[in-house]
């Protein structure tokens, strides 16, 4: 038997990147998969790539009716023991010129769907008898990144509400962790590992001076979930080739100042 047989994880943002290397780690261990995101056609050609084991789910992560279905709709083929809270979106501007509807776009994203996820997902991972959940947070939610107010707010918050969540459902029997990758190459990212001097910043601030791939957080997210971690919750961990331990990176350099 594979190690994850019998399990059954639904995968926000799932259609690529981040998202379906997670979703990758788990069908190699067994694990059957429910990819969830905005766009149809994005998520049948993931779930194709992983063969029998994935399904999908159309919904928005922003719209806790539309979460609250997929969860249902993932239920209808298998208990859920495993939610991964991926989808996420981001921006950059300075903060004076942040306007409202920018800032509420990024929470709506990138906070409220960890919580819909959460609540959704976390409701039938209970009554399954527990399992365990994790939210892709960011090295921007450890260390500031000028000019990226929005998203670095969003993703503290969503390791806050990982820990507090970590706290109130251990008694559930659910496990609760994020991962805080570093710069990754996928298409949020596409812009910061594609401008020479926004790269040289980031691989400056990286003991381990190299950008990621989406594997590398596939792996800590399957660790994460997996019986390895039974006596892990709580953890936000960074996987950022120790960017965490230096500064933000300078996003001037690509802006123009």
């Amino acid at each position: 038997m594979a190690i994850l047989d019998g399990q059954h994880a639904l995968i926000t943002g799932g259609g690529s990147g981040i998202g379906l290397a997670c979703a990758a780690a788990f069908v190699a261990d067994g694990a059957r998969v429910t990819l969830v995101g905005r766009t149809e056609d994005k998520l049948k050609s993931a779930a194709a790539s992983l063969g029998p084991l994935a399904e999908i789910a159309v919904a928005d992560t922003s719209s806790e009716t539309q979460i609250a279905d997929a969860v249902a709709a993932a239920e209808r083929r298998a208990p859920l023991t495993i939610a991964v809270a991926n989808a996420g979106t981001g921006g950059a501007s300075p903060f004076f010129d942040t306007d409202a509807e920018d800032w509420r776009r990024v929470m709506a994203t990138n906070l409220d769907g960890v919580f819909f996820t959460f609540k959704h997902a976390g409701s039938a991972i209970a009554a399954n008898g527990g399992g365990a959940m994790c939210a892709i947070s960011s090295i921007a939610g450890l260390r500031t990144h000028k000019l990226m107010s929005a998203y670095c707010t969003s993703k503290a918050a969503v390791d806050m509400l990982v820990r507090n969540t970590a706290d109130e459902l251990g008694a559930s029997n659910i496990r609760v962790n994020s991962v805080c990758p570093g710069l990754v190459v996928t298409e949020l990212s596409t812009a910061l590992h594609e401008t020479p001097a926004m790269r040289e910043d980031y691989l400056s601030c990286m003991p381990i001076a190299r950008v990621g791939e989406p594997a590398d957080i596939g792996q800590a997210v399957r660790f994460l979930c997996g019986p390895e971690s039974s006596w892990i919750t709580g953890l936000v961990m960074p996987v950022d080739g120790g960017h965490h331990l230096r500064r933000g990176p300078n996003l001037e350099v690509m802006l123009g100042g």
